[in-house]
Parts: structure tokens; sequence; C-alpha cells
């Protein structure tokens, strides 16, 4: 028996006339009930992150009755987010991420109480931000945040409601650290800068979020009424391509707690600088050489200069748009074919945005070349600057 998240505070709500026509399909069910949407409807529920993610699990908390949504979010829509954000629309592009969801939010339920929090959630920020809610979900996509996320709902001893997607894969579970394991359970130690992919490099189906996302509002309506088994100590994983889920236990690590006899996570720390970079939106080439800015690449290409350009990037991003006369070696083939790539000439490296071209300028400098140049922003940086009417994705 899970420990009473509302601390009795539902026993003084009570439901409309309106609210029970809205809530009729909850009322009914033994499980859930009139004090279930009581429950529900006294409940504090922070949601991070607007995007993939957080568009499912927010819309169907509001329209389940969850009675304050909290959402943070800094970022603005933009046309690549349509193919999963189903909270957002394409009139809603170059919009305030958190406000484009409180409209449709409202739209689905004028009754849920909507704070906003357009703002990056930082070390600086979050205990104040996270202290007032009952439950947090996890909508985000990075390390980082993913980190701070947790190690803020351990030290305000709150759940942590968790979901990751990539490519056909998805994972979900509830880090609770008043009877479970937390996320440093599962992950001790972030992966080395640049080799875990992010969904922007590596992709993912636009429907993946949907059912993650749908899994991770079902256990923290579950953890609202108490109801149930929650995936605390399971991580549950989904493969979309041969449509099966499996579970996979997680033990605690009595280290991580708040109480320990000797804890690990006193207070929030720099994240960034934990995992080993300055920030989502801005990689950090991890070598001291030599960039050049897409103009320049663009003028020294006019100017028939024999430069061997390298594109990193996967056969399938490759396929979408490319540099005239670049030569595609995909990062992963790299070691096995680097004898394709001169030593005798100037070799400039770009993929989509800068992360995976440092990666190859290191492992080409310690093959002994020593005449690389890196393209700064990469190939959108050449689309925005130098050929605005190529493809970006």
């Amino acid at each position: 028996m899970l420990p009473d998240l509302l601390g009795g505070r539902w026993t003084d709500v009570s439901l409309t006339q309106p609210e029970f026509a809205r809530y009729s399909r909850h009322v009914i069910m033994p499980e859930v009930g009139v004090d279930g949407q009581r429950k529900l409807k006294s409940a504090k529920v922070l949601v991070i992150g607007t995007g993939g993610l957080g568009s499912p699990l927010a819309l169907y908390l509001a329209a389940a009755g969850v009675g304050t949504l909290g959402l943070v979010d800094f970022d603005n829509v933009d046309t690549s987010n349509l193919q999963r954000q189903i909270i957002h629309g394409t009139a809603d592009v170059g919009r305030s991420k958190c406000q484009s969801a409180a409209n449709r939010l409202r739209d689905i339920n004028p009754e849920v109480k909507l704070e906003l929090y357009e703002t990056q959630f930082t070390s600086k920020n979050a205990l104040e931000i996270v202290k007032p809610y009952d439950i947090v979900v996890d909508g985000t996509d990075n390390f980082p945040t993913r980190y701070l996320v947790n190690d803020a709902c351990v030290l305000l001893n709150k759940p942590n409601v968790y979901g990751s997607i990539f490519r056909f894969d998805g994972q979900a579970t509830v880090f609770d650290p008043r009877v479970g394991p937390s996320y440093r359970c599962l992950y001790p130690e972030p992966p080395p800068p640049g080799e875990v992919p992010s969904c922007a490099e590596g992709g993912v189906l636009g429907i993946l979020p949907g059912v993650i996302g749908c899994i991770q509002a079902t256990e923290t309506i579950k953890l609202i009424l108490g109801i149930g088994e929650p995936l605390i100590g399971r991580l549950l994983h989904y493969d979309a391509l041969n449509m099966t889920f499996r579970t996979f236990k997680i033990r605690r690590n009595p280290k991580w707690a708040v109480g320990a006899p000797h804890p690990t996570v006193t207070g929030l720390i720099d994240y960034e600088q934990f995992c080993g970079v300055r920030g989502s939106a801005a990689p950090t080439p991890a070598f001291a050489g030599s960039d050049i800015t897409a103009e320049q690449l663009k003028k020294r290409i006019d100017a028939g200069e024999n430069l061997f350009v390298l594109d990193v990037r996967n056969p399938n991003e490759f396929a979408i748009c490319r540099i005239p006369g670049t030569v595609p070696l995909p990062l992963p083939e790299l070691p096995a074919r680097v004898a394709e790539v001169p030593k005798d000439r100037e070799v400039i490296v770009h993929c989509k945005s800068g992360m995976r071209s440092a990666k190859a300028i290191e492992f080409l400098k310690s093959q002994g070349y020593t005449k690389l140049v890196n393209l700064t922003g990469g190939i959108l940086a050449w689309a925005e600057k130098v050929d605005p009417g190529m493809p970006r994705y």
C-alpha cells in the first residue's frame, strides 16, 4: 500500500453537476468512483516538457480531471515537432510551447488550473518549481535534465514518472523515493557525451511518444488514486517494431536515497558539467583545432580549392540533403574505413550540427591526422547561411 500522496486534502473537494457529467465514465468505475474523481481534482501534477511525451500525457491528465497541471518548457514550436508533438498545431509554429499547450488543454478541459513555467528548468529553480506538486512527470529528452529531475524529486520525496523514447523503442517506469529506486539506481553515471544519439540525430517514430506518454499518464493516475500496481521497481520496455512489451527489475540502491547513512544526493549540482556537456542545444567540440563557417566553406569550394569534405552523418540523413562534393562516411563506420580519408589533404568534417563531427575529428587525430577542420553548426548552418532552399530535418 503506497503512502497517501494527497494527505487527505481531497476530502474537502466536491464535484459540480457539470463535472459529474464530464467524468461520468470514471465515476461509474468502482476503482475510481466519486472519491477517486475528487482525488484527481485535488491533485497537483508537474509536467516537465511539452514535447513528444508531454503532449499526450498532458492531454490525458487534463481530460481525466487532474485539478492542477504545471507545465515547464522554455522552447518554441518548430515545424519538426509536429510529426509527434500532437498538442501543438501548424498555426502554433514559432509560438511558446507552454502557451500553445495551455490553449489546447483549456479547450480539452477548462476546469483544470494551469500553471506555466516558461523558463529553463535548472538547479537554481528546480526545487522551488517542484515543491508545490504531488507528482512530477518527466517528459524531457536529455541526460542533464533527467538527472536534475531525479535529484529534485529525491530531495523533496516526490514520485517521478519517467519515460524515454528513441527510434522505435520506449521506456517507462516510476521512480518513487519513498518506496523504490531512483533514476540513479538505473543509471548511476551518464553515458559519455555524444555516445547516445538524440532524437534529432537518430530520429523517432512519431507514434512512439503517444504510447509511452499514455503509459506515463496511466501511472500518474494510478498513483493519485492509489490503485493497481505502479511501475515502481520495474522498467517497462516497448519495442514498436516487434510490438512487444518487456519488464525488467530495478534494484534500489540505498546510497541514492535521502536519509541513507552516507547519501550521495545531498543537493543539486551542475548537471551540464556532470554529463560532460554545456547544453543540449550547444554541443561542445572536444578537440582543440580549427573551425570553419558555412560561408567560408562555400567561398573555398567556389574558389576550386582541393578540399576533402567528409560527411559523417547516417546514410538516410545524407539522402535528405547534402553539401555538393562531400564524401559520405558514417561515423560508426569510420574506424573500419579510416584509410579512405586522405592524410595529405585538408579534411573538413561535418554532421548535422557539430557533435558527431567533433567525435570524428577526435578519432582522426588519434590516427595521426593533422589537417582537420570542423564545420561550425554542421549542415544546418549550411542550410541557413548558404542554401535556404535545402531541406531541413
